[in-house]
């Protein structure tokens, strides 16, 4: 059996049989997986005995984990073949046609064989140096016939998951990933605002521990006549409050490029291309890297050879990594504690976060069909053209490029801009993940509109890219 077999008898999710699924048949899958991605999270491991990786909390939150349970991987690996295929995509070393479908299979297929064996590999990774470990009482040969059961398990939980992505890209709205991602983030900004639950768990009214809540935390501040507590706990509300506000805003702003059709004199639609053009992926693709540079790090400090930096506890206080994590400047400022090089730190670390958001989207539009050259040849396949324009694919690509390259540059700048500004002032979720959770939840909106839309006026499915 050669490669190309391989790859074409991978095993996969059929899409549905009918050309154009009913609103609710799509809402109703949406909803199973999201709550079968829920209930891996809850099924713990069985035999696991040490969970060191409890302390990246942050980094399951990005990447839709939750260690120690079936969904251990979460979204990681797949995320993490995505930037592999797009690296080796935009260098040359591998060319894909994304203008043909075959391209496209071939693209998606071979994504999927890398997904397995990064979920393959990241299980190896966290059981076998010490992530996750079975209990230290059991005797040599059934603690190695743990280690593979823990191995066996967190893949089985990381391939359910790419098939979950799969249901929702083929029967539901979105994609998998991003819809696991903004659970994830959602959960964690409702529990870091409301939850009058202390860290240990238990009720923060009537003890003595602080509630996890800032809501709760900025009002018991106010009536104990603690100034500091309250600012910090306000300061955390309002920058959440704030990155919200302004990606809602950025994500409404469009070029709308004025279409008609050319057989039908008098009737029109604009093309819309939005001002964060390539949407979440970018943020997507630098979160992973960073959280795959965070756990190499510990690795390799671990190891003897921190390359990377080093740690103490959970934070990175040496190296590359603590230079790419952020500094809360707010709390700084507001407690005292605040240092000029912190200024230098957190430009850094802006830096990184709008260069590699950049980076992310160019490649994302070259290998998602997105650039100018595919944009034309769909709105010519709808029927389309720019009035005033002779019908020709060159003229409406040389058009379009005028807008869509300068989209992709500065919108991927704007939203590596508030990621890393939501960082920097203490938000109640990474910085990245609200920026996610936001920039998903607007895109799942539209398509639902979208999807009803065509439902309400069938018509419409084909101008608006939808099947008949």
């Amino acid at each position: 059996m050669n490669f190309n077999s391989i790859l074409q008898n991978l095993p996969e999710v059929k899409g549905p049989l009918q050309k154009h699924l009913p609103f609710k048949e799509k809402l109703k899958w949406t909803g199973i997986t999201l709550v079968l991605f829920f209930l891996l999270g809850l099924v713990p491991l069985y035999g696991l005995g040490v969970n060191a990786l409890q302390q990246f909390e942050q980094l399951s939150i990005i990447l839709g984990a939750s260690f120690g349970s079936l969904a251990t991987l979460g979204i990681g690996p797949l995320v993490t073949a995505s930037i592999v295929l797009q690296l080796l995509n935009g260098s040359g070393i591998m060319k894909f046609d994304m203008s043909s479908q075959e391209g496209k299979k071939r693209f998606h297929a071979l994504q999927k064989l890398l997904g397995v064996f990064f979920i393959l590999f990241e299980g190896a990774i966290y059981v076998f140096l010490g992530g996750l470990l079975p209990t230290a009482t059991l005797d040599p040969a059934t603690y190695r016939m743990m280690e593979f059961l823990l191995v066996g398990q967190i893949a089985l939980g990381g391939l359910m998951i790419m098939f979950m992505d799969e249901v929702v890209s083929k029967w539901g709205f979105g994609s998998g990933i991003s819809l696991f991602i903004a659970a994830g983030v959602s959960q964690e900004i409702i529990t870091r605002a409301f939850s009058p639950l202390t860290t240990s768990g238990i009720f923060a009214f009537g003890s003595s521990q602080p509630p996890i809540g800032k809501v709760w935390v900025f009002f018991m501040s106010l009536m104990s006549r603690n100034p500091t507590g309250a600012a910090l706990a306000l300061a955390a509300i309002l920058a959440t409050v704030i990155v919200f506000a302004l990606s809602v805003y950025a994500q409404s702003m469009k070029v709308e490029i004025p279409l008609s059709f050319g057989r039908i004199r008098g009737h029109g639609i604009r093309w819309p291309l939005n001002f964060i053009y390539t949407s979440n992926i970018p943020v997507i693709l630098v979160a992973a890297l960073m959280a795959n540079m965070q756990l190499w790090a510990r690795l390799l400090q671990n190891w003897g050879h921190p390359i990377l930096g080093t740690f103490s506890g959970n934070t990175p206080v040496s190296g590359l990594i603590a230079w790419i994590n952020p500094p809360n400047l707010v709390e700084a400022i507001i407690t005292g504690g605040f240092a000029p090089i912190q200024l230098g730190h957190a430009a850094v670390y802006m830096i990184f976060m709008i260069i590699g958001s950049i980076i992310f989207s160019i490649f994302w539009v070259q290998t998602a069909g997105m650039d100018a050259h595919s944009q034309a040849k769909q709105i010519l396949s709808s029927g389309l053209q720019i009035p005033g324009f002779r019908r020709d694919e060159r003229i409406l690509e040389h058009i379009l490029s005028r807008y869509i390259f300068p989209l992709t540059i500065m919108g991927a700048a704007l939203v590596g801009f508030l990621a890393s500004t939501a960082d920097l002032m203490g938000a109640l979720s990474r910085g990245t993940g609200i920026l996610l959770a936001v920039m998903i939840v607007y895109r799942l909106y539209e398509d639902i509109a979208k999807q009803h839309m065509m439902d309400m006026h069938p018509a419409l499915r084909k101008m608006m890219g939808g099947s008949e």
